[in-house]
């Protein structure tokens, strides 16, 4: 097996295909301490919708990162609204810094504006996401688990003023709590 790595021209992102379920529970399972985000996806495949769950291949084809959006619910006084949630993401940790984890979220952005999703949150890294489009989650009024500002809950307004009178709780499915 060689140790090359794709370069950006190599690089393809796809959408997951059934017989990829072994290769993304792979990915997954190595890109985090313990297999749990890779239980996760298979436990929401297929059984949620919208789904979008992208891939990211090299030469050869073989799978070397991916990237899920699910449905998580905005919980008000008003009422209850959805949005998507990205999580997880991974790529292989010999592929990681490579570009690879950012094709994947451009990528899955632009699923989610052609699906007609205007609001994404992430719970992650406060230095990666911004240069996606994400800002602090409490400032547009939306928190998880209590109210009050949390660094690394993240919100992108895929269609500019599309929280506007929307604030919450923001709740994931619960296959979330196993993590």
């Amino acid at each position: 097996m060689s140790s090359r790595h794709p370069s950006e021209d190599e690089l393809r992102v796809r959408r997951e295909l059934p017989a990829d379920a072994a290769a993304v529970h792979e990915v997954v399972a190595r890109a985090f301490p313990t297999d749990a985000e890779a239980r996760l996806v298979a436990r929401l495949r297929g059984t949620v919708a919208p789904w979008i769950s992208l891939v990211a291949a090299g030469s050869g084809g073989r799978v070397v990162g991916h990237v899920l959006f699910s449905p998580v619910e905005i919980r008000a006084e008003t009422g209850v609204s959805r949005a998507l949630g990205l999580a997880p993401l991974a790529v292989r940790p010999e592929h990681q810094r490579r570009g690879v984890g950012s094709a994947l979220v451009r990528a899955g952005l632009a699923q989610c504006r052609e699906i007609g999703e205007p609001v994404v949150v992430v719970l992650g890294h406060p230095g990666y996401y911004p240069r996606f489009g994400f800002r602090p989650a409490w400032e547009l009024g939306l928190y998880y688990r209590r109210p009050g500002p949390e660094p690394s809950f993240l919100v992108a307004e895929l269609e500019p003023g599309a929280l506007r009178g929307r604030r919450g709780e923001v709740r994931y499915h619960p296959a979330f709590s196993d993590l």
